[in-house]
Order: C-alpha cells, then structure tokens, then sequence
C-alpha cells in the first residue's frame, strides 16, 4: 500500500516508473517492445508485433479511427506493463491468498487448491506441481475420460494407474499428501455447495469438462452432453463460491480455439479490444468465433465469468490455452506409477502427439486436408507451471475477468507433420487425408502471451531433439497402441463425413 511507504522511497519508486515508462515508449518499435508468438516458419516463436508483421504494417496503414485505436491500446500495454514491472521491483510477485507454508517458512497455512478435474491429461501434472509448491491440494474428478476410453474402445497410450494408486505413489515419493474425492462438479448443486463449504479453497482450478472437440462433434448426444456437462459443471462451482468463498480465486482452463482462425488482421490480444461504438471508445471482450461444440462451451463460460465479476466482484482467471503436447513433467517423471496419460486416437489425441506416435511405429503421418492449418502450442510441463503462476497472481476484487494466453508457439501442421518424418525409426511418410473438420484449409497465427511473460514465464519450446523424446516415451508403449482408433470418426457435417469414408485410410494399408 502506498501509505505504508516512507515519502522517499515513493519518490523514487516514482521516478522508477517514469524511467520505466519513457524506455518502454521509446523502444515500442524494438523487438523487446510487445513480445507476441508467432509462427515459427522463421524459427522465432516471439518477434516484434508491430514492425515487422506484414498483417500488422497493413492495419498501421489504415487511417482512420481503427488505427487510432491501434495506438491507444499499444499505449495502454505499455502503461500496463511499466505498472507490473513496478508493483514486482517493490512488493515481489503477488501470493496466493495464503502464504506458502513450506516454501516461505512462515508458519501459516499454505494455500489449500482443489482441482477439479484433476485425474486428466492436464489435471493430474498440475496437481503434482502445486504438491510439490506447497500447496494443500485436493483432487475433484468424477473419472468420466476414463469412462470415455471405454465407450470409444480407446486406452491411453501410457498404463496409468488408479487415481488412489495415484496418490498413495506421490505421498511415497513426495512425503506429501494429495486427497483425492471421486464427484461430478455438474451433479446435484448441494454436493458442490457441500464440497466448497467443507474445504474452503483459496484456489479453485477447473479442468473439469469435456474437452475434446471432435468427441463433442460426434452425434447429437455428445453435443447436448458438452453443453449440460460444462455449462452447468463452471455454474455450480460460481454459486458454490459466492455462497462459501468469495475470496476465492477461480482458474479456468480455456481454449484458444475461442477466438478462431484466420478471423484477425494482425496479433491475437489477450482476451479484451478497444473499440470505437459511434463517438464512444470502449474496451469489450475480444470478438468469439468457436469452431465446435466443445469451444462454444468455453465462450459461454467467459460470459458466465464477466456476469459473476461485474454483480459479485469474484474473482476469476480465465486461461486460453494452446495445444498441449508432450507427456512427462518433472514430477510425473518420477516414478512410473506417477506417468500422465497419454492420448493418441482422433477424438482425444492432440496433433503432435497424434504425428509422434505415428512416427515412432511407423504408420503414415496424417495430416488433414492440406496441412496448413496453423495453431498454438505449449508443453504440458508449462501447463502445470502457468497455473502455478496465475495462483500466485490473482486479480484484486472488482477486478475484470483476468485472461491470459496460455501459448508458447505456433506451428503449422505440415511443418510438424515433416518434423516427425524425419524422426521416424520406422520410415513413416507424411499423407493428407480429407479433413473431418470444418475449418480453413490455410491460417497464419500470431499470439500475444504478454501476461506470462510479465511474471517471468520462460516456455519450453519444440524442437528437434524435444520431439526425438516424445516419440523415444511412445516406442517404449508401442504395444499398447489400438490402431483403428487413428482414424477420424467424428465429423464436423455431411460434407467432411462423406469426404472421409469416401476415401480410403492410408493408417491401416
């Protein structure tokens, strides 16, 4: 607080921020000024975003108010982040509501964190992470993706054990305690009003929803499922808090796909746009554009998440997250009973580790349509992390909804598709096969991921010798592998449904 500082170090921590400021204005044009994320056909995931992407220098050459606008918000980033430089060099990065017991040695009460959804493929590395930081964490998950394998006739690649299994391993390992409650989030409400009053979280971290796009396409079943699942799934745990927790602190895991493809003339921002509605400037939520059942779901929940902040002041985080690829986290890494699970089939298997596979055994890399789709990624073990950071930096009461892209790089589909060819033990060969999506065949991406970088978030990138160890992990489980499950068997309309089972599969030849 500044009535708590002496009136000289608020005059120098006042002329810190206006040096701060006038080297962050004089250095707007340099490569340091706005650090975005774009594709890496040049091999640079962050380059500068206003001179030297031809989309950017199209919209700077627009004179109207859009370009005016333009500035106005690059000056409001720039303001911003002179501010967190600011707020870190004096108080230190924000802590979660509690103090970390076991990292800061204080003697209080260290963070208590339910996941919900904690027995997934982002889930459960995230709850070792926040363990092994000290925080008390409990595990919410109703096992319904492992209900999935069994109604796809799918198994994760990696044999993952039990979720007491699970637990009993890492308080082993560890020495440290995780408990883990078998309930679904989108049950009755009393059993969630139950569960958050009993517990009291300081951190509430929601992975629990269905989260696959092609599993939500899949029939009318799915989708009416996605909906009820998710919808009603982040409702309950809002009333729950607001009734128990106000000062909670919710983070969500959400999806890039929110914003789309192909839909922007220039960077993605992160989360929110200024904008001009007849004489009024204004800042909204960035413009939707989902391209499933499954990303829809997540736009509604950021309309849940702005109503609850605007009448109720929680307060909540809302991460856009890219592709996740990669298996093992350090603590994952530790034991084999720990191993996270690893997804490889068309419903639930992201794209990289979907090619590694295929690489690693040989079977043709398969890329849909022309494989120019561009797309953002980030490792699993910066998952965990990213939602470390954010539990250690929640917005102030009647603060807006916080979003961050949740992103390291982009890649264009192709391009990773050849990465793996080249790695294959077996000689795989890259073959594009009819797309059962409906989306462009062709988008360039470029990401502000600002706020990450503000708190000192260093990403682990993808490259060559990052992808030999994906595929080395799959060889050793190449005998758990059901093959027919590579083929895509959701489709986004009649049109691709008919594209696809017109033309034969190259996976089994």
């Amino acid at each position: 607080m500044v009535s708590s500082w002496s009136k000289a170090s608020l005059a120098l921590n006042v002329a810190l921020a206006l040096v701060l400021l006038v080297g962050l204005s004089t250095r707007r044009h340099e490569s340091l000024a706005q650090p975005t994320m774009r594709s890496v056909q040049s091999r640079a995931a962050f380059l500068p975003a206003i001179s030297t992407r031809p989309s950017l220098r199209r919209f700077n050459r627009v004179p109207n108010s859009a370009s005016r606008t333009y500035n106005k918000l690059q000056r409001e980033m720039d303001d911003w982040m002179a501010s967190a430089a600011l707020r870190r060099a004096v108080e230190g990065p924000r802590r979660s509501a509690r103090v970390n017991a076991e990292t800061e040695g204080s003697g209080k009460a260290a963070p208590v964190s339910l996941v919900l959804g904690g027995d997934g493929f982002c889930g459960w590395p995230t709850a070792l992470h926040l363990s092994e930081n000290g925080h008390k964490v409990i595990i919410v998950d109703n096992l319904l993706r492992r209900k999935i394998d069994e109604e796809l006739g799918t198994q994760s690649l990696t044999p993952i054990s039990s979720p007491q299994e699970r637990v009993a391993a890492w308080k082993e390992i560890s020495g440290k305690d995780i408990e883990f409650i078998e309930m679904d989030v989108s049950g009755p409400l009393s059993d969630v009003m139950d569960l958050i009053g009993k517990y009291k979280p300081d951190n509430i971290i929601h992975f629990a929803e269905i989260r696959a796009a092609p599993y939500s396409m899949k029939t009318p079943a799915n989708k009416a499922e996605t909906v009820r699942n998710n919808l009603i799934g982040v409702h309950n745990v809002l009333i729950s808090m607001l009734e128990h927790v106000p000062d909670a602190h919710l983070i969500h895991l959400g999806t890039m796909g929110v914003y789309g493809y192909g839909t922007v003339d220039g960077a993605i921002p992160e989360g929110y746009v200024n904008v001009c509605m007849g004489s009024k400037e204004m800042e909204i939520v960035a413009p939707y554009h989902p391209g499933s059942v499954y990303h829809t779901t997540k736009c509604l929940d950021n309309v849940l998440f702005n109503f609850y902040v605007k009448n109720d002041q929680l307060r909540i985080t809302d991460l856009h997250q890219g592709i996740v690829w990669g298996v093992e986290t350090p603590e994952t890494a530790r034991d084999p009973r720990l191993v996270n699970r690893l997804d490889v089939d068309s419903d639930y298997g992201t794209v990289l580790n979907r090619f590694a596979v295929q690489s690693a055994l040989g079977l043709d890399i398969t890329p849909y349509g022309t494989g120019g789709q561009t797309r953002a990624f980030i490792n699993i073990a910066d998952t965990a992390r990213c939602i470390r950071i954010a539990t250690e930096n929640p917005p102030d009461h009647g603060e807006r909804v916080k979003i961050f892209n949740q992103v390291a790089e982009s890649h264009r589909v192709r391009d990773l598709a050849m990465m793996m060819e080249k790695l294959s033990p077996e000689g795989s060969k890259v073959t594009m096969i009819p797309n059962p999506r409906n989306e462009k065949s062709e988008n360039e991406l470029d990401v502000i991921n600002q706020n990450f970088r503000s708190f000192g978030w260093d990403p682990v990138l993808l490259d060559q010798g990052k992808a030999q160890e994906l595929v080395d992990t799959i060889v050793k489980y190449k005998d758990r592998l059901i093959v027919n499950n590579l083929n895509p068997t959701s489709f986004w309309g009649k049109k691709q449904e008919e594209a696809c089972t017109k033309t034969e599969s190259p996976i089994m030849a």
